[in-house]
């Protein structure tokens, strides 16, 4: 199929070299990475960050890790031509929020399970129960492990679209002694 190193792969072309209509070497950069039966990988890579570019990129990374950069790379396009302002930090902030959405909502579950085991328990009246706030953050599960310390702010200037997270609070050791009542 393909000869000694120099000659031209007249069999396939990569996605590539097709895109590119040129003919494909042995040694093409592209053709281990941009199959030529999912050309539309090398065309989205191809439009954002341009064929020289990409090859530029390939090369400086090992080579045992080039398959994983492609991929990275095609990625990338594909969410940047979706999102061409905010790319993958769009990507990454959706979920961020995301995250936050379901652990309030999570917090809201764990404290509505705390009520009605405090009101199973006979531990408040079932009036008090209902003057529990809803924002009490509870846990009725084990408590995590400890988190490391956080790390301190560095003088660079960090963006805004970075959510900083709070520290999980360990709620094992909430009893109806050190609940507060409203009302």
């Amino acid at each position: 199929m393909l000869g000694p190193p120099g000659t031209l792969n007249t069999i396939t072309p990569c996605a590539a070299c097709k895109l590119l209509r040129r003919r494909c070497a042995q040694e093409c950069p592209f053709s281990p990475y941009f199959s030529p039966h999912e050309p539309q990988k090398f065309a989205s890579v191809h439009k954002v960050f341009g064929a020289s570019n990409v090859s530029k990129m390939l090369m400086e990374v090992p080579e045992c890790q080039r398959a994983d950069a492609a991929n990275s790379l095609v990625y990338e396009a594909n969410v940047r031509l979706r999102d061409p302002v905010y790319g993958c930090m769009g990507a990454i902030s959706a979920l961020q929020q995301q995250v936050q959405s379901l652990q309030a909502e999570l917090n809201a579950v764990r404290s509505e399970i705390l009520k009605y085991k405090l009101r199973e328990a006979n531990m408040i009246p079932s009036s008090h129960v209902t003057m529990l706030p809803s924002s009490v953050d509870v846990a009725i599960i084990a408590p995590s492990p400890p988190l490391p310390p956080p790390l301190p702010p560095t003088s660079s200037s960090s963006s805004s679209m970075y959510i900083q997270q709070r520290a999980p609070t360990d709620y094992s050791r909430i009893s109806s002694d050190n609940i507060s009542y409203f009302g």
